[in-house]
């Protein structure tokens, strides 16, 4: 799967879904890997919920460093840096009174998927129609419905079933991105509090990752099961 292929399913993607923005494709640099030529800094420090949404709102391609990521939470369940102390034992979410309890803010946090502490140096972002380089996850932010279409695109040929597991928290982060990236699997999520503030994910939007090994697939069934396209 080459740049001009990625770009293309991106395209199908958008016409066959009717998607109002980008599918959005996501690279983990790791340590011992060189950052994709060509491809600008971002030059601001953000959130990454905030860059998926910028570049799937406005088109844009860049890179970012844990230095751009004003959400070390985030930062940290993609790799880029460790997770506070705080954060991993729940006491943030219990302070903001999320949780009950400290214990359940800790057992939810015990499970929220992370990569592996400073595995990663960096992170590029960019439309899916525009990549320049092969994304590890894309991110789609769409309408009910529209998920429910890439997820009956997605068992057209192998069936089984989309897993969805989320806690209303680090939703952009470790669900949409850590999850897929880890697992392999493609994974449907809800959004949280930080993203649905600080981005512009409409209320009736959601989010569902897919590794990209599986657009290929993905963009043919998707292409077959609604004929509009198509014909």
């Amino acid at each position: 799967m080459n740049n001009e292929d990625i770009q293309k399913f991106g395209k199908e993607l958008i016409d066959i879904l009717q998607i109002s923005t980008s599918p959005v494709a996501v690279h983990l640099v790791k340590a011992d890997e060189e950052i994709p030529e060509d491809i600008p800094h971002i030059g601001e420090t953000t959130r990454h919920c905030q860059m998926v949404d910028n570049a799937r709102r406005l088109g844009t391609q860049f890179y970012s460093l844990l230095d751009d990521q004003m959400c070390k939470g985030g930062a940290a369940v993609m790799g880029l840096t460790e997770m506070s102390p705080k954060l991993k034992s729940g006491e943030v979410y219990y302070n903001l009174n999320h949780f009950h309890s400290l214990d359940s803010a800790k057992a939810t946090m015990e499970r929220v998927p992370m990569v592996d502490s400073n595995s990663v140096k960096a992170i590029v972002y960019s439309p899916l129609e525009k990549a320049t380089f092969k994304p590890d996850v894309v991110l789609i932010i769409a309408k009910p419905k529209q998920v429910m279409e890439l997820s009956q695109a997605l068992l057209h040929k192998a069936g089984g079933r989309v897993n969805a597991g989320f806690a209303g928290k680090q939703s952009v982060c470790a669900d949409g991105v850590a999850y897929p990236y880890l697992t392999g699997e493609a994974g449907v999520t809800i959004g949280c509090s930080g993203s649905r503030k600080y981005t512009e994910i409409q209320d009736e939007e959601m989010i569902m990752s897919v590794p990209v090994d599986m657009l290929p697939a993905l963009v043919e069934s998707a292409k077959s099961m609604f004929g509009s396209y198509a014909c």
